[in-house]
């Protein structure tokens, strides 16, 4: 069989972990199979890295991962910071300050630190969902500098509501929903795609030798700059409409499926 792609990049929340953030066998197995079988496999992830080597370990995986949407490139071997999309702190008062006044929970991120104003049990538990233990920023405080995504969390009609009135906005930043109860802010010019663009160049792979998979709206830029972009069956319509291919959802191994009908043949 002969391996179509040279380089896999993969979503990790909603397509290669099931809903409850698990990796099943299916999934790990045919993961490593692509590996095993010469692709090199990259993880583009709204996570931080922290978050995401949990993910790489369990996979039996190391090497470049694609963090914050893009706003963080990362060798996971040494920990060592790629390239970063850093936000000038003043740009974000205007997000915090709606936050501050609408009470919508936040977390300010730097490449490797997350960090809020306050924490519940609540949100603790959410956060450990995600292997992550921000630290307390304190109310008030000034924002530090090197940061790369400010993300806002609630239910799916507080999110609703945050993301039409930050749509009226004039774009000085990007915003973009990475899930139903998320919504991400980043440097203009960091996205998925651009980092995956990035790091093919830097490996000397054409897109066209590139496949991607992924099931929300913060994947639509790396699935139309790979060669072949895969939405999971859970996406929504306007990210399958963004894919070449609509695939299983992440509940039916449906990265574990596109991976043998479309990586080698």
């Amino acid at each position: 069989m002969a391996l179509q792609y040279d380089l896999i990049a993969l979503d990790v929340d909603g397509t290669l972990l099931t809903d409850d953030h698990q990796l099943t066998s299916k999934t790990r197995e045919a993961v490593r199979e692509a590996a095993e079988r010469g692709a090199g496999i990259v993880l583009c992830t709204g996570r931080a890295p922290v978050s995401v080597f949990p993910v790489l370990e369990e996979l039996g995986l190391s090497g470049t991962i694609i963090t914050h949407n893009g706003g963080a490139t990362v060798d996971s071997d040494t920990r060592r910071l790629i390239h970063q999309y850093e936000i000038a702190p003043h740009l974000l008062e205007p997000f915090v300050e709606y936050c501050r006044k609408n009470k919508v929970h936040f977390d300010v991120n730097t490449a490797f630190e997350m960090m809020v104003e306050s924490l519940t049990p609540e949100l603790t538990e959410m956060y450990n969902k995600f292997h992550a233990a921000p630290s307390i920023l304190g109310p008030g405080v000034k924002l530090p500098d090197g940061l790369v995504k400010f993300t806002v969390f609630g239910d799916k009609d507080t999110m609703d509501r945050v993301q039409e009135d930050w749509e009226k906005w004039p774009p000085s930043l990007l915003t973009i929903r990475s899930g139903d109860f998320f919504i991400d802010v980043h440097h203009p010019e960091a996205s998925k795609g651009r980092a995956l663009q990035q790091f093919a160049r830097s490996q000397r792979i054409d897109r066209s030798r590139i496949l991607a998979i992924g099931n929300y709206y913060n994947d639509i830029s790396m699935l139309e700059f790979a060669g072949c972009g895969i939405a999971m069956g859970n996406a929504p319509d306007g990210v399958k409409e963004a894919a070449d291919v609509v695939g299983r959802s992440n509940a039916e191994d449906g990265v574990a499926h596109a991976l043998r009908e479309f990586a080698w043949i």
